[in-house]
């Protein structure tokens, strides 16, 4: 299975089977129990993870101390706190296991080292990096301009694994409203 994870992960037209070869020799497969941490605030980024199995998520505590859940990361997706990573500065953010998981953990150096020696990984890294700013513009925008209903019908038809696996509470955190407020939507959507 991690052989696909790879190659989904790092698809890409000038990465060729030695590349990704030399690119997956240099992960180390981690098992996580539900609520482990990856990154913990405070704490600079050394590396970054794909996720094979389970549901991780980043989150920040607001000015209450509550914790509001940023980002979720599904199977074969890429968990990468970049400011903290590439930057050296401590994170702002948590990373923590939703579920128990196993992700394959690549240690900054030797992404450094791929990045420096192959133009496939190069060529990758700008794409990844510009799609990920991209679906960074466009959550914005959906917090801004789609209702809390029409946002969780959108992660319940292009993100499920997040609905099938996340806690009520941090799915509505996510969504940028109260659990109270998610429990009515469903129920809106279960009536109707």
């Amino acid at each position: 299975m991690a052989d696909t994870l790879f190659q989904k992960i790092y698809s890409h037209p000038l990465m060729n089977p030695e590349d990704l070869e030399i690119i997956a020799s240099l992960h180390q497969r981690v098992i996580l129990s539900k609520n482990d941490f990856l990154l913990r605030e405070g704490k600079t980024s050394n590396a970054y993870y794909l996720v094979e199995k389970g549901l991780i998520r980043f989150f920040v505590n607001d000015f209450n101390g509550q914790e509001i859940t940023t980002q979720f990361i599904c199977e074969n997706e890429i968990a990468n706190e970049v400011s903290s990573l590439f930057q050296h500065l401590p994170s702002i953010q948590n990373i923590q296991s939703v579920t128990d998981a196993v992700v394959w953990k690549i240690e900054f150096n030797d992404f450094q080292y791929l990045y420096h020696s192959m133009e496939s990984i190069r060529e990758w890294g700008r794409e990844w990096m510009s799609g990920q700013l991209f679906q960074t513009q466009q959550r914005s925008i959906e917090m801004i301009t789609h209702s809390a209903s029409m946002r969780y019908l959108q992660l319940i038809e292009h993100r499920p694994q997040i609905v099938q696996q996340a806690p009520l509470k941090q799915i509505a955190s996510y969504l940028g409203i109260a659990d109270t407020s998610l429990s009515r939507i469903r129920k809106e959507m279960i009536t109707n």
